[in-house]
């Protein structure tokens, strides 16, 4: 177990970034298609960011929208607001635009930004809002360098020169120059009981819930994570940053980890293997962390036949249980490329920002998802209890520790079921995971005892989608659950009971699929859709949804065999 203390400094996000700034001002903190930002600009972006947002009349409490990928504005939007007290609200740019309206109604948000390939979504939604939101408009090709800058115009970036377009609207490069002019900037003392930054996630009912951090959930689960991962020698260390900013593994350990350890950020604003593969081989990063849909996928690609990749430092996979089977073939394809280190596995939840455990360098245990950070204790109990269970018993992971979240937004119900003050004196967090302690204090990962889906590391809510799915006036009820894939390690699929007489045909999976897309955000839609004259159902007539996952489970166990 571990058992020694580190020290938290008494400084907010935006401090130790620029606490490391005046170390190192000349030396690489991004890197974005070529174009280097060192440190010292880092802040001075960051401050001129500030600057705009208070002209703005954005002031210390006020909570603004950033709906980005891993750009270099995400990250002046991100510690400007920090800069001066008010709440960065951060949510998948490919979000539905009534998830939209949800986030921004619930944070009450008072601006959005957004890239101009989602700005109708977020106009539309800015527009519902019931209240006035301001829709600041980013262009990819303003951060990139000026031969990619114009080549991205010509072959995507026309598409949207239409925006932004009307009142309430602005460019995000001119509301920066907005910032070129002098103002004031607030004073803000650190406060480990503010809100720095809202995350999303599914709380114990299912529906998306807003987790309030503190800089000092963020700032602890860096320097937890550092001291975890044992790098002496972090700083020039390169990072590729390919875990976006609104995931709590994005922004931790993907982005703020390396920033305030000296590292360079190399940016990426979407995924596909092929681009990863090329820019693996290009930039040789030292780090690399992901969810295991971005490891499964390198094993397949003839980009990395042959590749050297001695480079890598570490390896770490989130957002998703790894396999002892896909961590046996990583491993090896490691071992092949001449790479000399594992790939190393972190558990955690948005609760506690991301990781809060993790395999050792040189001490695997198969099932094993790690040892818990110093500081950070866990507990296995009787689920729902303060009981603790025997070492070696299933129970319910709990948790307490200086990453814990200050709670949901505005939902004191569901906090007071997810954090608790126990007899100690501590508050726990219960996370809903199922799972075992050894006697040396390894902690083992089961399944998750709330009904969450996660595909491609991200979160998808089963009861978000069959609410949506059961409004349509030809259903009569639905069941979603995930399947296992070997790809994405699950994905979405519903079971439709529709009504008398409505035909269950490919017409009707279009209407369905049409009026999601709607309401849910892409990555979250049922990837099959299947018709049933009845569900079967427990004795107090609810959907035996139980039942269903295991069939489903037993189905695709039974194809994936028969695919060798």
């Amino acid at each position: 177990m571990t058992t020694h203390h580190l020290t938290y400094p008494g400084k907010t996000l935006f401090q130790l970034v620029e606490a490391k700034a005046k170390e190192i001002p000349e030396e690489p903190a991004l890197e974005f298609y070529g174009k280097k930002i060192t440190y010292r600009t880092l802040v001075r972006q960051v401050e001129r960011a500030a600057r705009a947002f208070v002209r703005s009349g954005i002031q210390p409490g006020d909570r603004v929208t950033i709906s980005m990928p891993n750009t270099p504005a995400l990250l002046y939007a991100f510690y400007a607001l920090n800069r001066i007290g008010a709440v960065a609200n951060m949510i998948h740019p490919l979000s539905a635009e009534n998830e939209i309206v949800f986030y921004l109604n619930l944070s009450r948000s008072k601006m959005i930004l957004t890239p101009d390939m989602f700005a109708d979504r977020a106009e539309a939604a800015a527009a519902k809002a019931d209240h006035p939101v301001k829709l600041l408009v980013y262009r990819m090709q303003d951060d990139l360098p000026l031969p990619a800058a114009c080549a991205f115009t010509l072959m995507k970036g026309r598409r949207y020169l239409r925006w932004p377009h009307g009142e309430g609207q602005e460019r995000w490069s001119r509301f920066l120059r907005r910032g070129d002019e002098a103002a004031a900037l607030p004073e803000i003392p650190f406060d480990k009981t503010r809100t720095a930054v809202i995350l999303y996630s599914g709380g114990t009912s299912g529906k998306p819930k807003g987790i309030c951090l503190s800089d000092l959930n963020i700032n602890a689960c860096a320097i937890q994570a550092m001291d975890s991962i044992e790098e002496t020698n972090f700083a020039g260390a390169k990072m590729l940053s390919c875990m976006p900013g609104f995931h709590g593994f994005g922004l931790g350990i993907n982005l703020h980890l390396v920033l305030i350890h000296g590292g360079v950020c190399i940016l990426m604003p979407t995924f596909n293997a092929k681009s990863y593969a090329q820019m693996l081989m290009k930039k040789q990063p030292n780090f690399i962390a992901g969810v295991p849909t971005i490891f499964e996928a390198l094993l397949h690609l003839p980009e990395l036949d042959g590749a050297d990749l001695s480079f890598l430092r570490g390896m770490f996979c989130g957002g998703d249980s790894l396999s002892v089977e896909l961590k046996k073939k990583v491993d090896a394809f490691l071992k092949a490329h001449r790479a000399s280190i594992q790939v190393r596995e972190g558990y955690g939840l948005t609760e506690c920002v991301t990781a809060s455990c993790l395999t050792p360098r040189d001490d695997y245990r198969p099932g094993s998802i790690g040892l818990p950070f110093a500081d950070t204790e866990y507990r296995i109990v009787e689920p729902g209890t303060e009981n603790e269970m025997p070492r070696g018993q299933d129970g319910e992971i709990i948790l307490t520790g200086p990453t814990v979240m200050l709670g949901y937004l505005d939902d004191p119900e569901e906090t007071g079921r997810t954090l608790r003050a126990l007899a100690d004196g501590k508050t726990w967090l219960y996370t809903g995971d199922l799972g075992f302690m050894d006697e040396e204090g390894f902690v083992y990962f089961r399944q998750r005892i709330k009904r969450m889906i996660i595909t491609n590391g991200y979160n998808v809510y089963p009861g978000q989608i069959e609410n949506a799915i059961d409004s349509l006036p030809e259903v009569a009820y639905s069941c979603v659950i995930g399947v296992k894939d070997p790809r994405r390690m699950q994905r979405v699929k519903a079971f439709v009971v529709l009504k008398e007489g409505i035909a269950g045909d490919e017409a009707m999976k279009g209407r369905i699929l049409e009026h999601l897309k709607k309401h849910i955000a892409g990555y979250a839609l049922p990837k099959e859709i299947e018709f049933r004259g009845e569900l079967p159902h427990t004795l107090v007539g609810k959907i035996a949804y139980r039942q269903i996952q295991d069939e489903a489970d037993s189905e695709s166990e039974r194809a994936m065999r028969a695919c060798g």
